[in-house]
């Protein structure tokens, strides 16, 4: 009678006869729609079935709570804790898995590893056979039996593992339970079985396991194989996992930010013959602005000229140009990576501070009581603020809308660089350029985005803590505008903290994205041709080979295709949608693992992790905010399948305007560039000058109208724009030959 009300308190839903006939014949399946099989053959007798050693995260269905610890700071209430290899054969991993194990869960976006006993039918593993089903928030439980498909489904015969993603970006901190149903086959077209899985439902005594988080993991499987929802097929094996907390961090960083109250912003930063002067600038009275970059150590310098003439695209519109310096908190250690704090109860402190240079361009004319509307800008990847935000700035200054930029972390150049500002009459004025990048690999080079990435060993980061810090500056940039900012010194504000935009091309609309995800007095936003995972937008588009070079550079290397290079690789992961692939490149699975360990630790700087946030499910004390999302058919260096996770995870296809790259491209007989990338600033190529300035007017007329007005770049019904997108997300490359 015991073990009968044992089982009774694991399956409360089942009838008594049901539980009377498990207790006396344990081995026997359960033939209810939603149980798991038994470990017998009950379906002709194939004999494959998935592997299920939890001893190792490659013999068992993963990601998996197997492979947790309970942390009750997290928000999830548990920290990730994966074994280690050998470290003296693979340092690299090793180094990894410490990163990793900071982690409060699994990654949003999993690839999703099943392995099998003998060869299966991938065709047979569809979103019918194989699914995801949320077993709710940790904190809150919403989202309990959502169902969840998979997608980009690959079998390698070799290891006999099947991969899969999942088919959409799963919620933050959440428990999921992956169900594998005998609708799989085997290669002779016969249903797959429960084998070892079965018996550790049925057989293991979990009140005598000296594995106490064993038995726990197995009760977990219990309890959520009752949300499985099998109905046509029996399920064969589950795995149960909880998904990280991407936006806790942020959300902490922003509401320390609010509760502050920063210096003003100090403009008097240049420097003259005569002595400190305030860095206000007309600049009809200049000659130019000459940019002393600094990009070596030693230091040393290179010059150039700022792009002052593309401040006439709407000439007179701009009427000042001003530099300041504000002091925002950093959260970034000198490895440029942001500690790991307890989700839940613990709160991210600053390591210091940064004396950040922003640069500012006012429309001319009479300023509004309020102060003038503005729209900061974010450059992209190897440019800086010296770039994208003067292409746009006269644009936007003609509807009235001032523009402010600052530079990313790690672009601009070292700190030692400056602008050397030529007036037409009088002394020369030398401002500080505000460049943040450093000699981080030490070869006395500062390269255009050095200092972005967190140093060795935890390379794995990449990014994602650079992208984090830049939103931490925007979010302070916010702060000082609601402060109040005076530019000339006259006693009243010149911009308006009610009316506070942005927009961002590249980097900039990936790190906008978070931004706009996050920050709660924006109003309107216009990301530019952003993409997610950066790990995506790398091995998809131009920046393959950084991610070459990150394989090669590993310790054993991964590469795996010879070439003089060295960095040429084949990681054979089809696109969305594409029919299963059946791996027969070595090396490719090992690789496969790699990319999905990197997007798993960067997800809390990836902008699809943050889409959601802007109008579908906003933080806490956030409104929803009107956005539009611009991207170009065949953009090469950020490719659509990463802009089209952001729309999807966003619910945002009805918010996207499509450049379609490939008319334009035609109708301009190829007077235009293949590569779209740059179609927002291209107004030095005269063909694309009018697409430049026909996008720079939707973002303007849209932040003008207070988020309320999206006009069609050219014109209702013209075939360039397609305002919104007509067909569907494109999840192709879509490039131009």
């Amino acid at each position: 009678m015991r073990s009968i009300l044992s089982v009774r308190r694991l399956f409360p839903v089942r009838g008594v006869s049901a539980l009377i006939a498990l207790a006396l014949a344990p081995g026997l399946a359960l033939a209810n729609g939603a149980g798991a099989g038994g470990s017998k053959p009950q379906d002709g007798g194939s004999g494959v079935h998935v592997r299920f050693d939890l001893s190792d995260p490659s013999g068992a269905p993963f990601p998996s709570d197997r492979y947790t610890q309970w942390d009750w700071t997290q928000k999830t209430l548990k920290r990730v804790k994966l074994p280690k290899p050998d470290c003296a054969a693979f340092p690299s991993d090793c180094a990894d898995i410490d990163v990793i194990n900071t982690l409060d869960g699994f990654n949003t976006q999993p690839r999703i590893t099943v392995p099998f006993s003998g060869d299966i039918d991938p065709a047979s593993v569809t979103s019918d056979t194989v699914w995801l089903v949320n077993l709710g928030d940790t904190l809150t439980g919403q989202g309990f039996g959502q169902k969840v498909g998979i997608n980009q489904v690959v079998w390698d015969p070799a290891s006999k593992t099947l991969a899969v993603e999942s088919d959409e970006l799963l919620e933050e901190h959440s428990r999921y339970v992956l169900v594998v149903t005998n609708g799989v086959r085997d290669a002779q077209g016969r249903p797959i079985e429960s084998g070892a899985y079965g018996r550790f439902r049925h057989d293991f005594n979990y009140g005598q396991s000296r594995d106490r988080d064993l038995a726990d993991y197995r009760k977990s499987l219990l309890d959520g194989e009752h949300a499985a929802r099998a109905t046509k097929q029996r399920i064969v094996a589950l795995s149960l996992f909880t998904t990280q907390s991407a936006s806790a961090d942020l959300e902490k960083i922003r509401n320390q930010i609010k509760r502050s109250k920063p210096a003003p912003v100090d403009f008097v930063i240049g420097n003259s013959a005569a002595g400190p002067v305030r860095a206000v600038f007309a600049p009809g009275a200049l000659l130019g602005i000459q940019f002393s970059r600094q990009t070596g150590a030693a230091p040393a310098f290179t010059t150039s000229f700022l792009p002052t003439p593309a401040l006439n695209v709407v000439a007179g519109s701009v009427g000042r140009i001003a530099y300041g310096r504000y002091t925002s908190p950093d959260y970034q250690t000198a490895g440029k990576y942001i500690p790991a704090t307890g989700t839940l109860s613990g709160q991210p402190q600053p390591q210091g501070s940064n004396q950040l240079t922003v640069q500012m361009f006012l429309p001319a004319g009479a300023k509004p009581a309020g102060g003038w509307p503005v729209a900061i800008f974010g450059h992209g990847f190897t440019d800086s603020m010296y770039g994208a935000p003067w292409t746009v700035a006269s644009v936007l200054a003609s509807q009235g809308i001032a523009t402010v930029s600052i530079n990313v972390v790690g672009h601009g150049g070292g700190a030692l660089g400056t602008l050397n500002v030529l007036p037409a009459g009088g002394a020369p004025v030398v401002v500080p350029a505000g460049g943040r990048g450093f000699d981080q690999d030490g070869n006395g080079a500062i390269d255009s985005t050095e200092g972005v990435n967190a140093a060795a060993p935890r390379s794995i980061i990449g990014s994602r803590d650079g992208l984090r810090q830049t939103v931490v500056d925007l979010m302070q940039l916010v702060r000082q505008i609601e402060v109040g900012i005076d530019v000339d010194a006259d006693g009243s504000v010149d911009l308006d903290a009610g009316r506070i935009y942005y927009a961002g091309q590249s980097f900039g609309g990936i790190y906008g994205t978070i931004f706009l995800g996050v920050e709660s007095n924006l109003r309107a936003g216009v990301p530019n041709v952003p993409g997610g995972s950066i790990t995506e937008v790398a091995r998809l588009g131009a920046f393959r080979p950084l991610t070459g070079i990150a394989l090669a550079t590993r310790l054993p290397s991964l590469i795996n295709v010879a070439d003089p290079s060295g960095i040429v690789f084949n990681e054979n992961i089809p696109l969305r949608d594409a029919p299963p692939v059946t791996n027969t490149v070595a090396g490719a699975m090992a690789i496969q693992r790699l990319l999905d360990r990197n997007e798993w630790v960067q997800q809390s700087g990836n902008p699809v992790s943050y889409a959601a946030l802007i109008r579908k499910q906003p933080l806490r004390g956030n409104a929803p905010k009107p956005v539009i999302f611009q991207f170009a058919k065949g953009d090469q260096t950020v490719p659509n399948p990463t802009s089209s996770a952001i729309l999807r995870a966003g619910d945002l296809t009805d918010r996207a305007t499509y450049f379609r790259n490939d008319l334009a491209y035609a109708a301009t007989g190829g007077a235009i560039p293949k590569n779209p990338h740059t179609f927002l600033t291209n107004i030095g190529v005269a063909a694309a000058a009018p697409f430049a300035v026909g996008a720079q007017s939707q973002i303007a007329a849209f932040f003008a109208s207070n988020g309320a007005l999206v006009i069609d770049p050219d014109g209702p019904g013209g075939p360039i724009f397609e305002v919104p997108i007509a067909g569907p997300l494109p999840e192709g490359l879509n490039y131009i030959p």
